[in-house]
């Protein structure tokens, strides 16, 4: 047997493990990240599967291109709509935010560790950016939605403040190995990292929509992976032309994922398992790294820096931010406590090993504590701090469901489902009312346990589930027609 055929079969064991367990997420109210690192913790040399693992390299190369999946379906979920509500106070947090909370973090770790002072702020810039896909996850396994305006906030946030953390942690990288370093030098950095990425993305984005809607494939099955690989292309180019290749590939999903082309929800569903597989395999590979008896060692370290950033270092600087912004108080404190820290911070934390750095191991347990300290407290909180803040919407939200894209004669059309909620515009409204784009068609209505073949004078009530088929160009106009320009 080839050593490949090993690892080929725990791999599938492994990741077929961190599936079934994630159906404990919503019983326990425990992340989903927390799990699937639990699951490489057990099977690593401290627990039951006794694998040894320590290649940090290979560790970060799969957290790479973990990430890349992540950020790229990241990307392709955030509307413009989100971007519109929230881009001012996010862009705040991602950035001034970041730098803030890594400063007074990084300065409570140079004590509470004895560390220089650039090793303590690279310890707080590592633990920079929140993660707010395991948030929302809770969130839906609560079975709670938030308002808009903080759910756009906290998405755009937790997407864009990757870089900057980023940004951060290389250039006090820099610092430590060449204290000659001018920070005239570390700034161009930042302006080359954020605007070839930025660039990149913008260009990968178009190039990639333009061939969308012209190209042919000979299979469908290969739209989900051309689509794919523009993520990837675009971190490639921006990584080597020196700028940030997440932030490319953040905004080349942004970009893909607010345009319309063909075979996009079949698409859109093979990423997202695409990401998901990607958070199994990078966390797993994470919890395999640590060792958890070497992690006791530091753990009231580990605490007492958790505590500072989550209830010093995270509020003192996002609330201000967001009173500024014109969020309620309330709002403000529930944004500040979803400061959950995820993914980024421990395949950052990889990087001092890989430099070899001073106290590199110490950074890397104290990270890995204070990353499973926020999931659990900030996390398995999130519910109960909503409900008490007065956040919990009561009405569920508009939304419409693409279900499949079909062929009608030479052109595209879609096959949408809208749920017909009380306070919606079409309500008691007849069909001919709604004043639907031409050329689309109202296919059926499912009312109860009966299935109506609609007319123009058929009339709409609460909870019905309206089948149209549609443009794809006109899936926008098809919603306002039923929930009005409130959606």
């Amino acid at each position: 047997m080839f050593a490949v055929d090993h690892i080929i079969l725990l791999s599938a064991v492994l990741a077929l493990f961190g599936v079934l367990i994630s159906k404990l997420s919503p019983r326990f109210g425990v992340p989903v990240l927390v799990l699937f690192l639990g699951v490489g913790m057990l099977a690593g040399e401290d627990g039951i599967g006794r694998i040894s693992f320590d290649n940090a390299d290979a560790a970060h190369s799969i957290g790479t291109l973990a990430l890349i999946l992540i950020l790229f379906d990241g990307g392709i979920q955030t509307s413009k709509k989100s971007i519109k509500n929230a881009w001012k106070p996010a862009s705040l947090l991602a950035t001034l935010g970041v730098i803030g909370t890594a400063s007074i973090t990084g300065l409570a770790a140079m004590y509470i560790l004895d560390l220089p002072l650039y090793l303590g702020l690279l310890l707080g810039a590592i633990v920079g950016s929140t993660d707010a896909a395991a948030v929302f996850s809770v969130m839906r396994n609560a079975g709670i939605k938030i308002p808009e305006k903080i759910k756009s906030t906290l998405e755009l946030e937790s997407a864009s403040n990757d870089p900057m953390a980023i940004f951060l942690t290389i250039g006090l990288i820099t610092l430590i190995q060449d204290g000659s370093t001018k920070p005239s030098e570390l700034f161009l950095l930042f302006i080359n990292q954020m605007g070839v990425g930025a660039l990149t993305g913008l260009l990968v984005g178009g190039l990639a929509v333009w061939l969308f809607r012209r190209v042919k494939l000979m299979a469908i099955g290969l739209y989900p992976v051309f689509v794919m690989l523009f993520g990837v292309l675009a971190f490639g180019l921006a990584a080597n032309l020196g700028g940030s290749g997440f932030l490319a590939t953040f905004i080349t999903g942004v970009i893909v994922g607010n345009s319309r082309f063909a075979y996009q929800r079949n698409t859109f569903l093979f990423l997202d398992g695409l990401a998901w597989l990607g958070q199994i395999a990078m966390f797993v590979i994470l919890g395999l790294l640590v060792t958890p008896s070497e992690l006791l060692h530091s753990w009231k370290e580990g605490l007492l820096i958790a505590m500072v950033l989550i209830f010093i270092a995270r509020p003192l600087v996002a609330m201000p931010i967001l009173l500024l912004s014109r969020f309620t108080f309330r709002a403000s404190v529930l944004i500040s406590w979803v400061g959950l820290r995820g993914s980024v911070p421990i395949i950052l934390a990889i990087f001092p090993l890989i430099y070899n750095l001073p106290s590199a191991e110490l950074i890397f347990n104290v990270v890995f504590f204070i990353v499973i300290i926020s999931a659990l407290l900030q996390g398995g909180s999130l519910p109960v701090a909503a409900r008490k803040l007065g956040l919990v919407l009561k009405t569920p939200a508009h939304e419409s469901n693409t279900l499949e894209i079909v062929k009608v004669a030479k052109n595209k059309r879609e096959l949408i489902e809208i749920t017909i909620n009380e306070d919606c515009a079409g309500v008691d409204k007849t069909i001919a009312q709604l004043g639907l784009p031409v050329d689309t068609v109202v296919a059926l209505v499912a009312r109860g346990e009966n299935t109506l073949i609609p007319k123009g004078s058929t009339c709409l009530r609460a909870d019905d589930h309206v089948f149209v088929i549609t443009k794809l160009m006109d899936k926008t106009k098809v919603e306002r027609c039923f929930y009005g320009d409130g959606n």
